[in-house]
């Protein structure tokens, strides 16, 4: 596993074509969920992500569906986890969103994750999503996992 030590970007890209292949490229639904997520920037405890809204993700109003806000919160939170160092992404104890305004099939969004903290069992991170071209956020996730010993 690529630890990111003095916020290497060889180290970020290794730790996230590793965290692809062993989690997102073995799973279907999350492989569905990420398909055309694009990395825009990547350091130790953050990362930006920008996404098309595929229709297919949407309701039945052409609006991002709440599970895929959720999914992406999931994935995106424990992508971060990795890449800061963890050698693992654990398993979800707690995943809290705020749904405050949606996007629509197409439009362009931003999901920025933060690390809080990455303890000896646990780590948690908050997910923003925002409306790419204002910056209005949508939605406000915190995530919580047990990193158990590999």
């Amino acid at each position: 596993m690529a630890k990111l030590e003095g916020g290497s970007k060889d180290g970020v890209d290794e730790a996230m074509r590793e965290w692809h292949e062993r989690g997102v490229g073995t799973r279907p639904y999350d492989a569905f969920t990420v398909a055309g997520l694009r990395v825009d920037a990547i350091e130790p405890g953050r990362a930006l992500f920008s996404f098309t809204v595929p229709p297919r993700l949407t309701n039945t109003r052409k609006q991002m569906h709440g599970g895929t806000v959720a999914s992406l919160v999931d994935l995106v939170g424990s992508a971060v986890i990795f890449a800061g160092g963890s050698p693992t992404t654990g398993v979800s104890l707690d995943i809290t969103i705020s749904y405050l305004n949606v996007a629509r099939a197409n439009e362009e969004i931003e999901i920025e994750a933060k690390v809080l903290g990455i303890g000896e069992t646990t780590g948690c991170v908050t997910v923003e999503v925002r409306r790419k071209a204002t910056g209005e956020v949508l939605a406000h996730g915190s995530h919580t996992k047990y990193l158990a010993k590999m």
